[in-house]
């Protein structure tokens, strides 16, 4: 069968034809153009069907190569539905990425941002797409419940998404779906509250109108406020986004406007590691917040985006892109740093700063499908490109005496030890700007059970700094690079899908900086490079996969004692296997496991000290297993359970630190039933049921402490 066109292809691209040879000297002689003009005029709302359980799509979207069913490309990404979330309770990005068995959550340094590890790299909230826009979504924290699919691609990605904003996600990518107004309206609001006296409320409301239904709209207003179930920590959150679209026989347009703000109160921020320790300590009771009550954090991000698709003709597909988000935040900051593993003692250090953040992001381009003969082809060419600008202002404080365990009250630090900017007025620090295009060829053979993907992007990174005190720019970095991407599926069966990869990732290279001879050089941009084959199964009511992969990463670099040169060498080298399995592989039971075995290894590193360790932050492995599960004989009752293990992992580059396994347990239950012929779906869902005690993620060298039980109930009812 002829591959299939992704019917709302990527933000990222722009098509052409090319050339075709053969081997033949005799003229070439072009067979009729084979497509199904349906694949082109699916609305932009037209995501990927989900597996029978509703929880897993069977596709979704893979950046230049639009949307696409897994089974006909050569990579993994696993898309979890609106049903999920809604099921789950789930709140933010994190909560969904824990039914993930290749992806970990941590938290952000000094902060409470939710960064993710997947394949052992990190992913920072700030890195994740929406719509395939990089640059669009709040920081620190995302809400779902605007949220249609959130699409996780295992593996480097800069070919099919371009480089990222900040230059993470270099094992993985994570892309966000909006939710588009239904042909049946949606009327529906949910009521939740928490045992620790948290409430929210969302309201979701969607409609389609005018001649044919063209017209949609679809309206996610959100609120909650109370206090956590860490104790003293008090969070209030409130989300406004509307998206409208347009579906044509030929033309469609949507657009998004959002708007969130979270502030949350009495932080308990990750626990950095001081010198000298010869251990990890045990993690404090789950609920203990070891942070100070002075301590706060506020998010504001006002944001918006359009896409316009124009069919040129049954084959070819046109469309431009763009959006933007301004960003303003602020916090009073207070991050602990463990002195003595004993007994927990430990200083804790304040600071005050304000960040804004403008970003702008643009695309366009043309699909395209036709056959040579007996040959198919899928053409795309892409241009992109994304500029931020960011203004910074802080205050630091000097350090006060504190312990973990037992934490004292402590009023906040007056000694002012560090001043950069103005607080009240933040100041230029940095300036961004990522441009490229891209072409890819995707080439069918034996009726498309052979293809062979093959593409390259080249991409242009220009990054300023500059010195928020004098307004001086202290560096500049402007460089370019091309990526390369090959890929190769064969279909033996409708149900089997064999494949392999090679696919790079791309970060712009560190600046020398410090008491080193080379002081302000620029090094060019990291390649990281993947290796991937694994096969894929869809059997109608479930689907799984196998992966094996090698991920070779540089390192940040090194300063040479002999030479007092900063030099750009070592890498990073994460070797795994995953396997995972999902969708109703028997009536009324819904499955979603997995596992992911994995080492990683330091090779080049300063004078060979520690070539051969393992790399920080890298879980030996990962395993999770969720069931929901239809009571017979009980209409309406579901019951769900899940469990998260992961294993040991390194908090240092000498590996005398480390993080033990760690387990958790999660269960569920909800009940749907009607009320004057309006449904009606009552939810409990329970966190960490155990209330286990652990460290849950060495990512960046600093501990992330796993979150207390979570008791959380909620209603809705479509009205």
């Amino acid at each position: 069968m002829a591959i299939r066109f992704p019917s709302r292809p990527t933000l990222l691209a722009l098509c052409c034809s090319v050339s075709v040879s053969t081997w033949s000297a005799e003229p070439l002689e072009l067979g009729a153009t084979d497509v199904s003009a349906d694949a082109f005029k699916q609305p932009q709302s037209a995501l990927p069907e989900a597996f029978a359980g509703g929880q897993v799509a069977r596709g979704g979207q893979m950046g230049l190569l639009g949307n696409q069913d897994t089974m006909d490309v050569p990579f993994t990404l696993t898309s979890y539905t609106a049903k999920l979330i809604e099921d789950q309770g789930a709140e933010n990005v994190g909560d969904v990425l824990l039914n993930d068995p290749s992806v970990r959550m941590s938290g952000g340094f000094g902060n409470q941002s939710q960064a993710f590890v997947i394949r052992g790299l990190p992913l920072n909230g700030d890195d994740i797409s929406f719509n395939g826009l990089y640059g669009v979504l709040p920081r620190q924290i995302i809400s779902v419940d605007s949220v249609e699919r959130v699409e996780v691609f295992k593996g480097p990605n800069a070919f099919l998404n371009g480089a990222s904003p900040t230059g993470t996600g270099l094992g993985g990518n994570v892309n966000l779906q909006p939710k588009r107004a239904e042909d049946v309206p949606t009327r529906r609001y949910t009521q939740d509250i928490s045992t620790d006296g948290r409430v929210g409320e969302h309201l979701d409301l969607g409609q389609r109108f005018g001649e044919d239904n063209r017209f949609g709209a679809r309206l996610n207003l959100s609120q909650r406020e109370g206090e956590t179930a860490i104790d003293d920590m008090d969070q209030r959150s409130k989300l406004f986004i509307a998206g409208l679209d347009y579906r044509g026989d030929r033309f469609r347009l949507s657009t998004d406007f959002g708007y969130q703000k979270e502030r949350i109160n009495h932080l308990r921020n990750n626990v950095r590691l001081g010198a000298g320790l010869t251990r990890i300590p045990h993690a404090p009771d789950a609920d203990h917040n070891y942070g100070q009550d002075w301590s706060h954090q506020e998010t504001e991000d006002t944001f918006g985006m359009f896409r316009a698709e124009y069919d040129l003709s049954d084959s070819w597909t046109a469309y431009l892109a763009g959006g933007g988000k301004h960003t303003r935040e602020t916090g009073a900051y207070g991050t602990p740093t463990l002195t003595n593993a004993a007994n927990g003692n430990g200083t804790i250090s304040s600071s005050d700063t304000n960040h804004n953040e403008d970003n702008g992001t643009f695309m366009t381009g043309l699909n395209g499908k036709f056959q040579t003969g007996p040959i198919s082809h899928q053409v795309a060419l892409g241009a992109a490109s994304i500029w931020t600008r960011q203004e910074n202002g802080y205050v630091f404080y000097n350090s006060v005496p504190t312990n973990i365990y037992n934490t004292p009250s402590i009023p906040r630090p007056s000694t002012v030890t560090l001043v950069g900017g103005d607080l009240g007025d933040p100041d230029l620090a940095g300036k961004t700007r990522n441009r490229s295009i891209a072409l890819s060829d995707t080439v069918g053979l034996f009726d498309d059970s052979l293809l062979l993907t093959y593409g390259v992007r080249r991409q242009q990174l220009r990054v300023e700094n500059y010195n928020v005190n004098s307004g001086a720019r202290t560096s500049l970095y402007d460089d370019g690079i091309t990526t390369p991407v090959y890929g190769i599926v064969y279909k033996p069966t409708e149900t089997l899908s064999l494949y392999a990869n090679r696919i790079e990732g791309l970060a712009q290279g560190p600046t020398a900086s410090g008491n080193v001879l080379n002081i302000g050089q620029t090094f060019p941009p990291g390649r990281t490079k993947q290796y991937e084959a694994g096969l894929k199964l869809d059997m109608g009511t479930f689907g799984a996969n196998l992966a094996a992969f090698r991920i070779e990463k540089p390192t940040d670099g090194f300063v040479d004692s002999a030479t007092n040169l900063y030099l750009r060498e070592g890498k990073q080298v994460n070797r795994g296997i995953e396997f995972s399995v999902f969708g109703e592989p028997l009536d009324s039971l819904r499955l979603l496991a997995g596992a992911t075995r994995m080492e990683s290894k330091l090779e080049d590193t300063a004078g060979g000290a520690n070539d051969g360790n393992h790399a920080v932050g890298v879980p030996t492995f990962l395993m999770n297993a969720s069931v929901d599960w239809e009571v017979p004989g009980l209409q309406g009752v579901a019951l769900n359970a899940r469990f998260l293990r992961t294993g040991g992992q390194y908090a240092n580059p000498t590996n005398t630190l480390s993080l033990p396994t760690w387990n958790r347990f999660d269960a569920g239950a909800r009940y749907g039933f009607k009320v004057a012929q309006k449904d009606v779906t009552l939810r409990v869902n329970v966190e960490n049921i155990a209330n286990k005690d652990y460290w849950a993620s060495a990512n960046g060298g600093y501990l992330s402490q796993g979150d207390p039980r979570l008791v959380k109930f909620s209603g809705t009812i479509d009205f």
